[in-house]
């Protein structure tokens, strides 16, 4: 009795968490910049969020690694501020923050004791205002992505998702390296930065999102001070990107000297993040690898000792999604054998609906998952700026919850037909590179 009353107890203590609204207000500057504030004053804490819808699928050819090139440019040197300075400033505060860039969007963000709101408003403008694109600049950040292309290729398994674009991707720019094209860097001129800068780091390309210990009111004074002087450069960039034709079934080889360990990837080309399927096949992800009693953890790690681990993802994106199934074999255990078990517990979803017992175990870890990533006001904000730029909707953090709970048992099995036959698959056998 004690233990259904806890249960229920922390069942009512979830879905009040979850029914807490985030409340933003949004505005766009004169010049186009568009802002997004919430306050949430139980903490002295506030995090700002400078985001670009901008990534590496906006490259064409011969400026491939423009967008991560550019994401070292603004994020290290202003005119007002020497390379290295600002980790020094925010470190120094007891904050922390980072860049990012990624196929569809660059970020720029910093966690900040609230006193120090000026300092992060100031810091964001300087890049909108006061940015370096010079030839001396774009040397020294071309080394310094030399240097992390050289980290990133010895890391183990580091290459999967490069391959997976590369096979899933024929004419989508998705199919490109974040990181670019070393050759490109080499080459591009001083005007070829200028112009990519020109395009895309426009105020109306942007979004500003300021989290945490604020009041309203002088917050919005505050940011027509530091970003009114940003000059307007005109709408939004117009984006057209080509289609990819229906994916047909493919089974190929990719090699990495880093890893001593085969791994299999069992994979799908899937719908835009945007798409109700999308919520759905999250759904199918948990069911197949979310945690150690999900389906094929418990068949392939525990039970019959075929794998060291697996792992179901959907790699969510904004044109095209990925699921993959990810399998480290245990043994002698072949590709063929794992590949027979992934697809019985595949063609299980799609013959028959999976258990209401079942199905409200993957709701409230989903839902678990969703509370927790707005649990800080860095989560809160870097959520608003990607529902802002990918959904075209900052509320949507207010209504993913509600999706979550939607998705019916019925809308499981029919996804997983939809999706995740056989002659849409992509087999991926990821081997060790060896020098015979």
């Amino acid at each position: 009795m004690k233990k259904i009353l806890t249960n229920a107890f922390l069942a009512i203590t979830f879905f009040a968490l979850n029914a807490q609204e985030i409340n933003i207000v949004e505005y766009d500057l004169d010049n186009g910049l568009h802002i997004i504030l919430h306050q949430d004053n139980s903490a002295p804490v506030i995090s700002t969020v400078l985001q670009y819808h901008v990534g590496s699928k906006d490259e064409y050819t011969g400026i491939k690694g423009f967008a991560h090139l550019f994401e070292h440019m603004l994020g290290k040197e202003t005119k007002n501020m020497k390379s290295g300075e600002w980790y020094k400033i925010y470190r120094s505060r007891g904050g922390n923050g980072n860049a990012s860039t990624s196929v569809d969007l660059t970020s720029y963000y910093v966690t900040l004791p609230s006193n120090s709101l000026e300092l992060a408003l100031w810091r964001y403008s300087e890049i909108m205002l006061h940015p370096i694109i010079d030839q001396e600049t774009i040397d020294v950040q071309r080394e310094a992505v030399k240097e992390e292309k050289r980290q990133r290729d010895n890391q183990p398994y580091g290459r999967f998702y490069q391959y997976l674009k590369e096979n899933f991707f024929e004419v989508h720019p998705y199919k490109f390296p974040i990181i670019g094209f070393i050759e490109d860097l080499d080459s591009s001129s001083l005007e070829d930065f200028k112009d990519f800068k020109e395009k895309f780091y426009s105020p109306s390309n942007a979004v500003f999102v300021i989290a945490g210990d604020i009041d309203i009111d002088e917050t919005k004074k505050l940011v027509s001070y530091y970003f009114d002087e940003v000059p307007d450069q005109g709408e939004k960039p117009i984006k057209s990107y080509p289609k990819e034709k229906p994916f047909e079934q493919k089974r190929v080889q990719e090699f990495d000297p880093n890893i001593q360990i085969p791994a299999l990837f069992y994979a799908f080309r899937t719908p835009s993040a945007t798409e109700r399927d999308s919520s759905v096949l999250n759904y199918i992800s948990t069911y197949l690898s979310g945690g150690e009693s999900s389906v094929l953890y418990k068949k392939l790690v525990d039970e019959k000792e075929m794998a060291l681990a697996v792992q179901a993802i959907n790699i969510d994106q904004e044109d095209y999604s990925m699921f993959a199934i990810l399998i480290l074999p245990q043994g002698e255990t072949s590709f063929e054998d794992l590949i027979n078990e992934v697809e019985v517990e595949i063609s299980k979803i799609q013959k028959e609906m999976i258990s209401e017992n079942d199905y409200q175990k993957i709701q409230n870890n989903l839902e678990n998952i969703y509370v927790s990533s707005l649990g800080s006001v860095s989560g809160i904000s870097q959520s608003l700026a990607r529902y802002h730029n990918i959904y075209e909707d900052a509320s949507m953090i207010n209504k993913i919850s509600d999706i979550v709970r939607s998705v019916s048992i019925e809308e499981i099995q029919a996804v997983a037909n939809k999706y995740l036959n056989k002659d849409q698959r992509l087999i991926m056998e990821y081997l060790p590179e060896t020098n015979e």
